[in-house]
């Protein structure tokens, strides 16, 4: 019985160095697979140069290509920024929680000013998450020293769903799903949303 090591089945990828004909080819097929932002564009065509190489002429212009591609409407910084603000205010993130989302995307801070929740969006945020996660009037009655600790864990989850401890604490000691109603609408009283 012959004992001596298998080769392995998966053969290595011996990818050639980038060029700009490569690079663009790259960045590319990434826009058309995903919707992105100039940021993390940059980040990608930025670690497939480390990873591969290059071997053009001159130093890869990254920033001219990400730069080239927003002018032809494949990268929408803004578009993306008020995409991904409604679908994680949908879900029940907060304010704080957005902005990081959107600063870790690579917006800039005008765009992602934009994009911030208003009060109202705010406040229906939070009460989403409430009802999605049965906290305060969703779930059970926060009586005695389990029911503190219990409040206490829903504080802590809502501010790390990037609500401020103010609201956390009106929707998790909220008497009534009403009241909450109430609360909302107390917002749109209060005027328009900072959008």
């Amino acid at each position: 019985m012959d004992h001596s090591p298998r080769p392995s089945r998966r053969k290595r990828s011996t990818s050639r160095p980038l060029d700009s004909d490569g690079l663009r080819d790259l960045a590319m097929r990434y826009v058309a697979r995903y919707a992105t932002t100039s940021g993390k564009l940059r980040r990608y065509l930025a670690r497939k140069v480390g990873e591969r190489g290059w071997e053009g002429e001159s130093a890869p212009d990254i920033d001219g290509l990400v730069a080239s591609l927003e002018e032809r409407g494949f990268v929408d910084d803004a578009g993306w920024a008020e995409a991904r603000a409604s679908a994680l205010t949908a879900r029940g993130y907060g304010t704080r929680r957005i902005g990081e989302d959107l600063r870790a995307a690579g917006i800039d801070a005008e765009i992602r000013e934009e994009n911030v929740p208003g009060e109202r969006e705010a406040r229906d945020a939070a009460v989403r998450l409430a009802r999605r996660r049965r906290f305060g009037p969703f779930g059970q009655t926060l009586v005695g020293e389990d029911g503190m600790k219990r409040r206490d864990r829903q504080l802590a989850a809502m501010a790390r769903a990037g609500h401020d401890f103010a609201k956390a604490r009106h929707v998790v000691e909220a008497e009534s799903e009403a009241d909450l109603a109430n609360w909302i609408g107390e917002a749109e009283d209060e005027g328009p949303d900072n959008r």
